[in-house]
């Protein structure tokens, strides 16, 4: 039985590879298969922990990596995925269901039509290092709000800026516990985890911002943010030119 276990469980894997390539081409030619894979056994492990062991509400927990990070089901920005993912005295399937139907009002409000709304708000993250910062210490949580809005107005609407407050939190805690105590440099950590989910920090999916993180080559706190700073516009440029093909 174990064996038979295992054998399903690569089969499932083989499939997720493929599926997520389709779901996501930009993001997949980016992370490349091996890393794929370990975010895919990170996702069916947490999607266990929630009780989603059927094919098709584990296929969707993955996708939803894909779309808010591999840590959503904890994401300030997306409360209701672990208000529902915890109702765990409801069928998964339709715990699924309910996900489901939440994705697809996201998606409405936030993505808009062929996404445009998401490639706008991840070329003005790209722009970012270009641009001089409009954010002080006295009205630091106000000006990145601000911040956010001006990068991604449909995403911060519909969040809100309760839950934004949360995620700035969060990303000033971040950022010091990776040295990075410059405040352009805490900006541009909430603006990532903004982009790529609150813990994009230690996500399989964006390794590139772990590793510049725990990079001990970096020895200031200025480097590590600047490093991070053009790290982000390189991932950001693959992405923008994958969709600029496209056209």
């Amino acid at each position: 039985m174990d064996s038979f276990r295992s054998s399903a469980l690569q089969a499932f894997e083989n499939d997720m590879v493929i599926h997520l390539a389709e779901f996501s081409p930009p993001l997949f030619n980016t992370v490349k298969e091996e890393q794929m894979r370990k975010a895919i056994r990170f996702g069916i492990s947490r999607a266990d922990k929630y009780g989603f062991n059927f094919k098709g509400p584990v296929r969707l927990y993955l996708e939803l990596m894909l779309l808010f990070g591999s840590h959503f089901d904890t994401d300030p920005q997306y409360p209701w995925t672990n208000e529902i993912l915890t109702k765990t005295n409801i069928p998964q399937m339709e715990r699924a269901q309910q996900l489901y139907q939440h994705i697809r009002d996201y998606r409405s409000q936030v993505n808009g039509h062929r996404d445009e709304y998401t490639l706008r708000g991840l070329k003005n993250i790209a722009l970012f290092a270009e641009q001089s910062l409009s954010v002080t210490e006295d009205n630091f949580t106000t000006d990145v709000l601000n911040q956010i809005t001006l990068i991604y107005s449909e995403k911060a609407e519909y969040i809100g800026d309760e839950q934004q407050k949360i995620l700035i939190k969060e990303g000033v805690a971040a950022a010091y516990k990776y040295d990075i105590s410059m405040l352009r440099g805490r900006v541009l950590m909430i603006i990532l985890m903004s982009a790529f989910g609150h813990r994009c920090y230690d996500d399989p999916l964006y390794v590139w911002i772990a590793n510049t993180l725990k990079d001990e080559r970096i020895t200031s706190s200025s480097a590590r943010a600047k490093r991070l700073e053009n790290k982000a516009s390189t991932w950001l440029n693959h992405v923008l030119d994958y969709f600029n093909k496209q056209d």
